[in-house]
């Protein structure tokens, strides 16, 4: 049943067929918009009792006086952008000469409703009844007050159909929060709990909710995407897997879904944005930092549905309570979500550990009965290649990140101007999170929700790695990276290459390596990688070799490491090979244990099975076989290519740490630069392998498995000899994948320098 026809025929009906009392609610600003709602009901059957402006005074009195079967409704004009490829997109020239497409002023009105009457459409919102209304009330307020906020909301729904369901827009939603009794419940609990006043913790709130709340101005979000295009359209032909899209829209009709993708550039976002509303998907509410809000983009960004959050608030209830109650009320109006769980982009290519705060303020969310459930979407966000990554492989090199602003912009997007290759997007299985969190007891025992969440998170980096191709320009720099500094012809890096492709074809993992089945395709990915300077080519011989370009070897490895994620089992396959085989077990949980921090395993049953099959592929007799041998015998290994820079990192941090007084805190800075210094000099004497060894963020991910294992102290002899001991290990694993090295190099009839 339509609004017109549902607000004819009120539930409240009687048997005799009487009609209900309806009172009209015309929001309408100029005579214009008066006259064309009288026309339009004079071409209706309404028959409403009374029709009042639904800012007048009126209201008040007239709710008070009518029974509670009266049904109230509301209508207004929607002014519509010109049409232009089937869309009513806003545009900067209507800005510039200071009018809004979809509220221009009075003195246009009417010469649009006499040229182009299309654009000027009156929407009826859904009716309701005065004792449905006091019912939804709460008693908190002015119930003539609730009513208009109530028919401004019924009336953006009616308003959807015509801007297109890319606009779902939110209105008065301070006010909103503000009104409900459970938000001023929660108030007085929480100034009872930091002795406040009241009013004080009021106020303090409402702050921390009007810098939250984002208003998703349709006009907004036109202009913004309209300036902010330019950034990746034409660095980037877009390639979106949108067969799932369907099945997430149904979702989407019952459930908010909470977009989570992968974070390698500043263009996620609006590469995502971009998808969605091709497909007709309400536009997200963005959570971000604050750093990203600076003018002019950031107010435009706030009105486009960006939610700009503190970067850090610790300690501060309020505000995270201010936090949790907007995002309870985004999912109960069932308004979609994206952020970026890695807290930031990879510096190193492949995904970080992700940030749970988020995620808990939405379980508890869902805890408090804010919603039924919401569903979360792992995004593989993936670049054939990126200019971001230079100054990414810098800051890992030491340097320091320069700061967002206007000139930052500036630069960015003169970098962007000339087309780079493609990039995919790709959803993968939606995760429930009211399922996902059953069996983690109340909000209240933090220790079990916090492995829950920990769990949750995980889950959704595994889907997005599952969903993550390996790009054509990932599989070369992994080819190119994984023979050190030594140069190789076309026919030698398709030698290399071959192996990678047809193990990714075996096991039907995503890539997209067909672009280098044959050599021209090779020759075309190398050339685009030296034409951005991370390959050098030298041609004056008897035909062409290419290597890493001198001091790009950071940036190499990051387009590497995008895809290694694929070969992680294999690769610790080969070094449990290399161990005693009545220890191989043991030794498979130890690498589950020593690479924890910078890849995602699944639980340890599914990791022994993954693993058991990925064993059984080198050979079926495994447990018991002459390791070397079955390696000597492979047509593919990894070990090298895929875990030597984190293992020499992790080597460089555990040396160091056997270095260092155990009596003597450590001061972490003042450490990593040590681990960059001392490292250097191991590259220079061959200890280790690549400069891509020389990664800030992964000496940070080897000092953090070492204070998991509480080797950072201070301490007395004992964390000494704990610390040789892990040292030690650390010596004997990047041993074995040297070995691994030497076999790869035999087999391809290649000298490679034996290194310490």
């Amino acid at each position: 049943m339509d609004a017109q026809r549902a607000a004819q025929r009120p539930a409240g009906d009687d048997p005799s067929g009487r009609r209900a009392p309806l009172i009209l609610l015309a929001e309408a600003a100029s005579e214009v918009e008066r006259g064309l709602v009288r026309r339009w009901l004079r071409g209706t059957d309404l028959q409403p009792s009374v029709v009042l402006p639904l800012d007048g005074p009126e209201l008040a009195r007239s709710l008070a006086q009518t029974s509670p079967d009266t049904v109230v409704t509301a209508a207004r004009v929607a002014w519509l952008p010109r049409e232009r490829d089937g869309e009513h997109p806003a545009r900067w020239p209507g800005v510039f000469a200071l009018v809004n497409p979809r509220r221009p002023p009075s003195f246009q009105q009417a010469r649009i409703a006499r040229r182009d009457p299309g654009r000027a459409r009156v929407v009826l919102a859904e009716p309701a009844t005065v004792a449905a209304l006091r019912e939804r009330w709460g008693g908190t307020g002015s119930f003539a007050q609730f009513v208009k906020l109530q028919a401004r909301l019924a009336l953006e729904r009616a308003e959807r159909p015509l801007r297109g369901y890319r606009y779902k827009v939110p209105r008065h939603v301070v006010e909103a929060i503000q009104d409900s009794p459970g938000f001023r419940r929660e108030v007085t609990a929480l100034a009872d709990r930091l002795q406040l006043a009241e009013s004080e913790v009021l106020e303090l709130a409402g702050a921390g909710l009007e810098g939250l709340v984002a208003s998703m101005s349709p006009l907004a979000v036109d202009l913004l995407s309209g300036a902010l295009r330019p950034l990746h359209a034409r660095a980037w032909e877009v390639q979106a897997d949108t067969a799932g899209l369907e099945g997430l829209r149904e979702l989407n009709r019952r459930h908010a879904l909470v977009f989570l993708p992968s974070h390698r550039s500043y263009a996620d976002s609006l590469l995502l944005a971009d998808v969605l509303a091709d497909n007709d998907f309400p536009r997200n509410h963005v959570l971000g930092g604050d750093n990203l809000s600076f003018w002019p983009i950031g107010p435009l960004a706030k009105r486009a549905g960006v939610v700009f959050i503190r970067r850090s608030f610790g300690g501060d209830e309020i505000y995270k309570f201010a936090l949790r109650e907007y995002l309870g009320y985004l999912l109960a109006k069932r308004f979609n979500l994206e952020w970026y769980m890695e807290g930031g982009r990879s510096r190193t290519g492949k995904l970080r550990p992700p940030r749970y705060g988020l995620l808990t303020y939405l379980a508890e969310a869902i805890e408090a009965g804010f919603a039924e459930d919401a569903y979360l979407v792992p995004v593989s966000i993936t670049y054939d290649q990126l200019r971001e990554a230079s100054a990414m492989a810098a800051e890992q090199g030491g340097g320091t990140k320069k700061a967002e602003g206007l000139s930052w912009l500036a630069s960015y997007a003169k970098g962007q101007l000339n087309r780079i290759g493609t990039v995919q997007v790709r959803f993968a299985e939606p995760i429930s999170l009211r399922e996902a969190m059953a069996g983690a007891g109340p909000a209240g025992d933090k220790d079990a929700w916090r492995l829950r969440l920990q769990k949750v998170a995980f889950e959704v980096a595994v889907r997005i790695n599952r969903e993550t191709p390996a790009t054509a320009t990932a599989l070369v720099t992994l080819a190119l990276l994984g023979v050190r500094d030594r140069a190789l012809t076309l026919p030698q890096v398709r030698q290399v290459l071959e192996p990678l492709r047809s193990y990714l074809a075996g096991r039907a993992l995503p890539h997209s390596g067909e672009a280098l089945r044959t050599a021209d395709g090779v020759r075309r990915v190398l050339a685009a990688l030296a034409q951005q300077h991370v390959v050098t080519v030298y041609d004056g011989g008897e035909e062409p070799v290419y290597a890493i370009e001198q001091g790009q070897h950071l940036v190499a490895a990051f387009y590497r490491n995008s895809a290694i994620h694929h070969f992680v089992d294999r690769a610790v396959a080969e070094l449990v090979l290399l161990s005693h085989p009545a220890d191989r077990w043991d030794e498979a949980m130890r690498m589950r244990d020593q690479l924890k921090f910078e890849f995602f395993f699944p639980d340890k049953e599914s990791y022994r099975e993954q693993l058991s099959a990925e064993l059984e592929r080198l050979d079926p007799g495994w447990e018991t076989a002459d390791g070397r041998a079955v390696l000597e015998r492979s047509q593919l290994l990894m070990a090298h290519r895929v875990l030597r820079s984190f293992l020499d990192a992790q080597l460089v941090v555990a040396e160091r740490l056997s270095a260092h007084d155990p009596g003597r805190e450590l001061a972490e800075k003042e450490f990593l630069d040590e681990c960059g210094g001392v490292g250097r000099q191991m590259l220079l004497q061959g200890r280790l392998h690549g400069p891509e060894s020389l990664s800030r963020e992964l000496f940070a991910g080897a000092l953090q498995l070492a204070e998991n294992l509480d080797l950072t102290g201070p301490g007395g002899e004992d964390l000494a000899q704990r610390r040789r001991a892990f040292a030690a290990r650390l010596g004997d694993l990047v041993a074995r994948v040297i070995t691994i090295d030497e076999i790869d190099a035999a087999s391809r009839r290649e000298v490679v320098g034996v290194q310490p």
